[in-house]
């Protein structure tokens, strides 16, 4: 009887600490994997925005910031449970071919051409396509992402609009950097470059050297972001009901509003528009 209560003992430690460890386990799971874009890292958003989603609703998000076309291949591939990119054609392509279950637009913000104060180029102004001609003609030295982000795919969607083809030719002063926006910003701060920038990620930016912006306000450099469920008949292990409750509470009212109260400055970085 005593070496059975003795052993009674023993085991309730271990028994306690089996117990403690069930939730602690449920919490661990209790996660989504989100695929999104350098822009919303970088510019201090999502330090902004997650923990107040997770606040809300008990679960973790776990970012990797990529270029947005990066963002899109790890969703096909079944390695993200949601999206939050900005590039809406491909986008749409994405839902299109079944890999999504619904696109829904989130917020916007705006593209702006930096670079050096002095603007050798002559650039500056509100014309985002007569400034690309101008950098084409002088030769000025421009920094490309050349990463397929939706800030990439923006730029070269402008290069065209202006009526250069860089498959032809590009303009003697352009060079790609296959990088982030922080590491292309930081090219142009230390080769005093002109470069396409998300004005969230240049409001965060510290290392300015002597650039400033030097061309905004031009419709063609409206910026709009979405976010997509990643559709679990393509991949059945994907948290649908997870990566479905960020959806909903980013484009509620209380998600719409965190994102509203974001400010560098005094300075709003994007503009939710979920319901317009």
């Amino acid at each position: 009887m005593i070496l059975r209560k003795r052993l009674a003992l023993l085991a309730l430690p271990a028994l306690v600490a089996a117990t403690l460890l069930v939730p602690t386990a449920h919490a661990q799971d209790k996660f989504i994997m989100m695929a999104s874009t350098t822009s919303t890292e970088q510019s201090g958003l999502f330090k902004h925005l997650l923990p107040q989603f997770t606040q809300a609703t008990g679960i973790s998000v776990r970012v990797v910031a990529v270029g947005t076309g990066q963002a899109l291949d790890m969703a096909r591939r079944g390695d993200a449970d949601i999206l939050f990119v900005h590039d809406q054609p491909a986008e749409e392509k994405f839902v299109a071919e079944g890999f999504g279950l619904e696109r829904r637009p989130v917020m916007y913000n705006d593209f702006v051409l930096i670079g050096p104060k002095n603007d050798p180029a002559g650039v500056r102004g509100n014309n985002i396509a007569a400034a690309l001609k101008k950098l084409n003609d002088t030769g000025a030295g421009f920094v490309s992402r050349g990463d397929k982000s939706g800030t990439h795919s923006a730029e070269l969607r402008q290069w065209k609009l202006a009526g250069i083809d860089l498959a032809a030719a590009k303009p003697a002063g352009y060079k790609e950097c296959g990088c982030g926006m922080g590491q292309a910003l930081n090219i142009a701060a230390s080769s005093n470059a002109y470069v396409l920038s998300d004005r969230g990620t240049w409001l965060n930016f510290k290392n300015r050297a002597d650039l400033g912006i030097l061309v905004e306000g031009d419709k063609q450099l409206f910026n709009q972001y979405g976010v997509i469920v990643v559709n679990p008949a393509k991949h059945p292990h994907v948290k649908k009901d997870f990566a479905q409750a960020f959806s909903d509470w980013v484009v509620s009212r209380a998600g719409q509003d965190v994102i509203a109260s974001y400010k560098i400055g005094g300075e709003q970085l994007f503009f939710p528009n979920a319901n317009k």
